[in-house]
Parts: structure tokens; sequence; C-alpha cells
């Protein structure tokens, strides 16, 4: 009785060690997208300021 209750817990240990790298990585994901999506606004918004100014000119 004492080995299968062994055997469960390193089961569950396993997957949820697995879930928290799984949860870390997509989370590591989400952040590198927020910052392209970041850079890439910025680069938008700088040529349409200065395609503005070119045209006011």
């Amino acid at each position: 009785m004492f080995r299968p209750s062994i055997a469960a817990l390193l089961v569950a240990l396993l997957a949820l060690s697995a879930c928290a790298n799984t949860l870390r990585g997509m989370a590591k994901d989400a952040k590198e997208t927020g910052q392209a999506m970041d850079s890439s606004g910025h680069t938008v918004l700088k040529a349409g300021a200065s395609g503005n100014k070119a045209a006011t000119n």
C-alpha cells in the first residue's frame, strides 16, 4: 500500500511541475508579444509623425 501511494505522489508532482513550466513559458511568450507589439506601435507612430510633418512642410 505504501509503494502505490508514493508512485501516485511522484506522478502528481511530475504533472504539476510540467504545468508550472508550461505556464512559465506562456507568460514569457505573452510578455515578448507585448514588447513586440509596443515596439511596432512606436515604429508606426514615428512613421506617421514624420509623414505628417513632411506633408505639411
